[in-house]
């Protein structure tokens, strides 16, 4: 399937074009804005487009109004189209997020579509009063669900993101999603914790978002604690029985990465753990450039990490450049591997900071050496036939692709 190829730039529309905070109701063309970085979402080695909300909302997008019409604040239908087309034209698939456990308190649905206590109040989405969540029971609800999905596949949407997946009952997506129809179609959902595998074989999704292994990259970087990553590692492997998950070191609801670290100088390693191992990986806007930014438990906490982007790539910062070059090593050795979307990893040397990574698949094999110990390290571990994909671009010698400086990393590849 396409998807096992699929490299995703995550892109949250509403803040990307400074459109969230504008008050005005009447249409404003911001979507043709997002054309100007097609080509360099393709630069960096990506294959699609991952939007956050697009659909009319009250707000920040996640709670929706109207889920066949394009927020007005961003276009309308034939801005949509044309982004489409250009990033088709281009080669880029086009995902969509699709909120469908709760919706704005203006949405106009019948009242008998939400949820309710005891008491008969309306139910909400985690407390918060401006989200009332539907009721998955209704008959009514699934097949307004099955037709937006429909609707923007359509007008030629390739995939899906689920908000808030782990809220809906996972025997719901089993009666909504088009299969038939759109038999190429992608579907994850959003799953924060707990049985992914149980989740997916219920709901008939392709995938989740792994975010147990989001967690034990950072955390065990700054904690200098392999142990966690290597019993991620485990299982995150066992979950490739069943799906290969959609894996991240960042997006729209988590502080950004390169604040996230204590040391700056394992940025890299997170990457390179990203790329290394199997999943469906995607990079946050901003995340490539090293971007910094703080989410908060407040009212617009959610800003710092969904800033709006300057019109072209010309006008980003210098600074930021190294980092988007260490992304496109990085994915361009994960292109040239494309098996390691279902690759399996297994941990060949362990100590809480220095850890070898070795994941094979299809008769090849990559293998990745982390090191965040104040000395050099020489790795008892076999090589033989690999050689050096990539590695920081200063300050690591390749006399002996075995050792591996202090606070660096390498990635030996199949040549």
């Amino acid at each position: 399937m396409w998807a096992d190829h699929a490299i995703w730039w995550q892109v949250y529309p509403l803040g990307f074009t400074g459109a969230e905070k504008d008050a005005r109701t009447s249409v404003v063309h911001r979507l043709a804005r997002l054309e100007n970085w097609l080509d360099y979402a393709i630069e960096l080695g990506c294959s699609g487009l991952l939007l956050g909300p697009v659909f009319a909302s009250e707000t920040h997008g996640y709670d929706t109004v109207d889920h066949f019409r394009i927020d007005p604040r961003l276009g309308d239908d034939a801005d949509f189209d044309q982004l489409v087309a250009r990033a088709h034209d281009r080669g880029l698939r086009i995902a969509l997020d699709g909120v469908f456990n709760h919706v704005a308190r203006s949405f106009s649905g019948p009242g008998e579509w939400f949820r309710r206590g005891p008491d008969g109040t309306l139910g909400t989405f985690e407390g918060h009063e401006h989200l009332l969540a539907l009721d998955h029971r209704q008959p009514a609800v699934a097949q307004y669900v099955t037709d937006v999905l429909s609707h923007w596949l359509d007008r030629g949407v390739d995939a899906w993101r689920l908000d808030a997946a782990y809220a809906v009952p996972p025997e719901f997506w089993r009666t909504v999603l088009p299969r038939e129809r759109y038999p190429d179609a992608w579907f994850f959902g959003e799953v924060i914790h707990g049985d992914y595998a149980g989740y997916v074989a219920k709901s008939g999704l392709d995938s989740v978002t792994q975010y147990e292994l989001w967690k034990a990259i950072w955390s065990s970087l700054n904690d200098g604690n392999f142990f966690e990553l290597a019993y991620a590692l485990g299982r995150h492997d066992e979950l490739f029985d069943g799906f290969v998950p959609q894996t991240f070191v960042g997006n729209h609801d988590v502080t950004r990465l390169a604040t996230r670290l204590e040391d700056g100088r394992h940025l890299g390693h997170a990457l390179a753990i990203l790329f290394a191992v199997g999943g469906v990986p995607s990079v946050y806007y901003g995340d490539e450039q090293a971007f910094r930014g703080l989410k908060e438990d407040r009212a617009g906490g959610d800003d710092a990490i969904r800033p709006a982007f300057p019109d072209t790539p010309s006008e980003l910062a210098a600074d930021g450049w190294p980092t988007y070059r260490l992304h496109q090593r990085l994915i361009g050795v994960r292109r040239r591997n494309s098996w390691l979307t279902r690759g399996r990893t297994t941990v060949e040397h362990l100590s809480n900071q220095v850890v070898a990574l070795r994941t094979v698949g299809s008769g090849r094999s990559v293998l990745l050496l982390l090191n965040i110990s104040d000395q050099a390290e020489r790795f008892p571990v076999d090589a033989t036939g690999l050689t050096i994909g990539t590695q920081p671009e200063t300050g690591v010698s390749a006399e002996d692709p075995l050792v591996v400086p202090a606070h660096s990393w390498r990635l030996l590849t199949s040549p």
